[in-house]
């Protein structure tokens, strides 16, 4: 599946999913045993790990559909860019999504600064870049964070860069309203 019809997918899965006619994930015997054999996800998705926000409902897919990396405050680290990497090597997905949202935590405690201990400053000095210029608005900050986190893919990864360039790969943003459920994508 192309980029374009991968795009199309999810946005047709999460219209169905605001007007409550999702479709929701059936295994059955046969369906379970092709997933055994392997995955051939249609999209890579790098969410927030916010448990709000759960890619395979909002986008009402099944498994094996989507491949999700979810990491607080949807930052593009070492893990993640790799992990997107290897979807693309070798699943051969070729849309790659990277879904903020309203009222993210990540991004609270990034503009809220302050120490937060070792592990977690690490974290969120990845969405520190997407607090220039300030702004008092958290979904403006999370949206440009996701948009910093799709530029740090291309700058940091040479083969997402070369898939960008040469292989069809797609690089989108997008941004989860919780008010109505809407997936809006940049």
């Amino acid at each position: 599946m192309n980029a374009n019809d991968a795009l199309e997918r999810m946005k047709q899965g999460n219209e169905r999913f605001r007007a409550g006619r999702a479709e929701g994930v059936v295994i059955d015997g046969p369906s379970h045993e092709e997933l055994k054999q392997g995955q051939q996800p249609f999209a890579i998705l790098l969410s927030c790990s916010d448990s709000r926000v759960p890619p395979e409902i909002l986008f009402d897919t099944g498994l094996g559909d989507l491949f999700v990396i979810r990491v607080a405050g949807n930052v593009a680290n070492l893990s993640s860019i790799a992990s997107i990497e290897y979807a693309v090597l070798h699943l051969g997905s070729k849309l790659i999504v990277v879904m903020a949202h309203e009222s993210c935590g990540a991004v609270g405690a990034a503009i809220a600064g302050g120490d937060a201990g070792k592990h977690l400053n690490r974290l969120l000095s990845h969405i520190q870049p997407a607090l220039d210029p300030p702004d008092k608005d958290d979904s403006v900050i999370a949206r440009r964070n996701a948009k910093v986190s799709a530029e740090r893919m291309i700058n940091e990864s040479d083969i997402l860069r070369s898939a960008v360039e040469n292989d069809g790969v797609k690089i989108v943003t997008a941004f989860f309203h919780f008010s109505n459920g809407e997936v809006q994508f940049d």
